[in-house]
């Protein structure tokens, strides 16, 4: 007799939709992690202008780069969704403390990566049922 807490397989439409928008944040997250790790102008500007020093742009580049490949890799997927979640919630305290506009992404940012989770991992669906239907 199935508990109510089980789902059914994923469609494979629901499967390829959620790694199509994982896939999408791994590499945005890559690419962020990139260019503070390469000390990028761009990344020291934007440092420097949320009020950090120049010595923290690398190692907050290496650890976005660790979070993000443990989201990567499937075994350790949502321990990589938990910590960057961590990472992108410091970055919006961040910004709304220096009033940048642009404090509205990292949600956004996060609320993807758990939306593309969810769709591709049966484990989280199970944990989380948002589904309202009950079975018999």
């Amino acid at each position: 007799m199935p508990s109510s807490t089980q789902t059914a397989p994923a469609s494979k439409t629901m499967l390829w939709v959620g790694r199509v928008i994982s896939a999408m944040m791994i590499v945005f997250m890559l690419f962020d992690a990139g260019i503070k790790i390469l000390k990028l102008p761009a990344a020291v500007e934007g440092t420097l202008r949320l009020g950090y020093p120049v010595s923290t742009v690398q190692p907050i580049g290496v650890i976005a780069l660790v979070c993000v490949l443990l989201y990567a890799i499937p075994r350790t997927s949502v321990l990589g969704a938990i910590l960057l979640t961590g990472y992108l919630g410091g970055a919006t305290a961040t910004q709304v403390r220096v009033q940048d506009p642009w404090y509205i992404l990292p949600p956004v940012l996060g609320a993807l990566i758990w939306a593309g989770l969810y769709l591709r991992d049966e484990r989280l669906r199970t944990l989380i049922p948002l589904n309202s239907r009950k079975e018999h």
